[in-house]
């Protein structure tokens, strides 16, 4: 039977804990969980702890907290994805699916040819979470709010794999650095001059094939294929 986990702020000292709020709408609401049943609640900081639902009413779920771990799910690589900002519900996938890669922080990134700019960053934290949640992430991925394609270059870590229309087909077997930062273009691809001014820092131009792909397509297999590069 599948246990549901739940990323929070749970209070979690003693022997017994309340659920409020959100996550206890989700429970009583929408799951439909019943007494007895077990969950999972997580602080989203690398800790999760077993519990146990002792009762549901319409104001909270009341649990036994039971034994606590520090599992190690999260990607001993830091993936960084810096995603030019396209059609928002488009945006959305990218940003769940890239958490279900292991994908640790996501930075929406205003380009020269980004066209839609309204991007819910409430709405955009809460599907990550989710994305997590489900995934069995431990950490909730960080996410920022949109910068310039300037201060994205200057806010790169570790490895710049700079994915660009005529860059070299990306390679696998050179596993190096702690850290790799990823550059998805929006539709239309990166522009020449923007190619450029990545080159310039250092970043490899690179590419997914010959093939023309949307961005929240390229998005996504980028973010699961860098763990390997």
């Amino acid at each position: 039977m599948k246990i549901h986990r739940f990323i929070g702020d749970f209070d979690l000292s003693g022997k017994t804990a309340t659920i409020l709020g959100d996550t206890g709408n989700q429970i009583r609401s929408v799951l439909r969980l019943s007494k007895g049943e077990k969950i999972i609640l997580s602080d989203g900081k690398g800790k999760e702890t077993m519990c146990e639902i002792t009762l549901i009413d319409h104001k909270r779920v009341l649990v036994n907290v039971g034994e606590t771990s520090s599992p190690e799910r999260e990607l001993e690589k830091k993936i960084v994805l810096f995603a030019s900002i396209i059609k928002k519900e488009n945006f959305e996938l990218i940003a769940q699916k890239a958490v279900e890669c292991g994908v640790a922080k996501i930075v929406p990134v205003i380009s020269e040819r980004t066209v839609k700019l309204g991007l819910n960053m409430e709405r955009l934290e809460k599907i990550v979470r989710e994305a997590a949640e489900q995934s069995g992430r431990v950490m909730i991925p960080e996410v920022v709010g949109p910068v310039t394609f300037a201060e994205a270059l200057a806010q790169v870590e570790g490895r710049v794999i700079f994915f660009h229309l005529g860059g070299k087909e990306i390679s696998f077997g050179q596993k190096s650095g702690e850290a790799v930062s990823v550059f998805i273009g929006p539709e239309g691809g990166f522009s020449d001059c923007e190619a450029e001014e990545a080159k310039n820092i250092g970043a490899e131009i690179t590419s997914l094939g010959s093939l023309t792909l949307r961005a929240e397509t390229a998005a996504i297999i980028a973010s699961y294929i860098v763990r390997f590069v």
